[in-house]
């Protein structure tokens, strides 16, 4: 089968033939249908985000089940799937506590990028591949560990279930699982990339009443209205926090949602927040920065700083839950594939996303 494999940071991907093994215990063989591409793929490709190589690229994905291993029951062939990049393993203390987004066995696959015994499935002339996620969508095949396949009713097409995996889930998960915003809420979004249109798309589900997009490319500023942004504020030319206190009587916002990774933009969606607000960081930013907030101020203006990971999911809950709003037409699925790409033209794919030239891009397999 052929996979997009990154080699070294900062060049070019590379489609090549590589060997699949067969799934072992607790572990099933997807047929890819499609895999979104992602941001924290590309941090991998640019070094921000630390991994070793060469690996696999692709977290965000839906295909169909074509083999199932020993001891997986909820699972048969023929199954369309959506793929979680968080691996629950339903008794971990997390999992027990109703986190298990935090699930520590998904946090070991996440760290190695590996099976959680610390294998992979994938290899190349006899090396052993790493695999983002032990998923590795941007293939057309994949050997995944069981619960990470949700298994898909209704019939919405593969190519825009496999959003549910990633985007969606992070940014609409960000709202109404993190936040819980509630109806009438002022609400601002920093970043209106791929998880910044679906925070903004979930605050239109919980019925905020205004909701602020800031980014400095306008392009993305456009498509954050057909999400549901009622206001946009282009912070390459205006003071984002001045503008969103504008809007919202000088209070500012009562939930701010930061999208990017960045410092000054989790700082400034911080000093957006009105007092007893609720901020919410999504972006994951280098491990070589840090924030700054005063000491004085925080207990003074009672505002909440959350961190947000994976949209708070409990994907066997929440991924029928997002299918269902999408079936009922609340929910953005096919707006957001703005372009879809062939394996082979990866590359190009990564290069639009850098360019902010789509909502989303696709990867669609044959």
């Amino acid at each position: 089968m052929k996979a997009a494999i990154c080699f070294e940071k900062n060049a070019p991907l590379r489609v090549e033939t590589v060997s699949l093994d067969a799934p072992g215990p607790g572990e099933v063989q997807v047929r890819l249908a499609a895999s979104g591409v992602c941001h924290t793929d590309l941090s991998v490709v640019t070094g921000v985000m630390p991994m070793r190589l060469p690996a696999v690229l692709g977290h965000e994905g839906a295909g169909v089940v074509e083999e199932v291993g020993a001891g997986v029951t909820h699972l048969s062939p023929g199954d369309r799937v959506v793929l979680s990049w968080v691996a629950r393993c339903g008794a971990c203390f997390f999992c027990r506590h109703g986190q298990p987004n935090l699930c520590e066995v998904g946090e070991r696959i996440n760290a190695r990028h590996r099976m959680p015994d610390g294998s992979s499935r994938v290899h190349r002339d006899g090396t052993d591949l790493q695999v983002f996620s032990a998923l590795g969508t941007m293939a057309e095949r994949a050997v995944v560990p069981a619960r990470s396949a949700v298994r898909l009713t209704g019939d919405t097409p593969l190519d825009k279930a496999a959003l549910i995996g990633c985007a969606v889930m992070t940014g609409v998960g960000a709202v109404l699982n993190t936040a819980k915003v509630t109806p009438g809420s002022l609400v601002a979004v920093f970043g209106a990339g791929g998880i910044g249109l679906n925070a903004i798309q979930g605050a239109a589900i919980a019925e905020a009443a205004r909701i602020i997009a800031v980014d400095v490319n306008p392009a993305k500023l456009a498509f954050a209205e057909t999400f549901g942004a009622t206001h946009r504020v282009d912070a390459s030319q205006l003071d984002p926090v001045a503008a969103i206190k504008e809007l919202t009587a000088g209070r500012g916002a009562d939930f701010t949602f930061e999208a990017i990774g960045r410092t000054q933009s989790i700082e400034q969606a911080f000093s957006a927040t009105r007092r007893g607000g609720t901020c919410v960081v999504i972006g994951i930013g280098s491990r070589a920065e840090a924030i700054s907030l005063s000491p004085f101020f925080l207990p003074i203006e009672s505002k909440s700083l959350l961190g947000c990971w994976y949209g708070g999911a409990d994907v066997v809950r929440d991924f029928p839950r997002l299918l269902a709003l999408h079936e009922a037409g609340r929910l953005k699925l096919d707006e957001l594939v703005t372009r879809t790409y062939a394996l082979d033209d990866v590359n190009k794919a990564f290069d639009d996303l850098a360019a902010g030239r789509n909502a989303r891009g696709m990867l669609v397999f044959d």
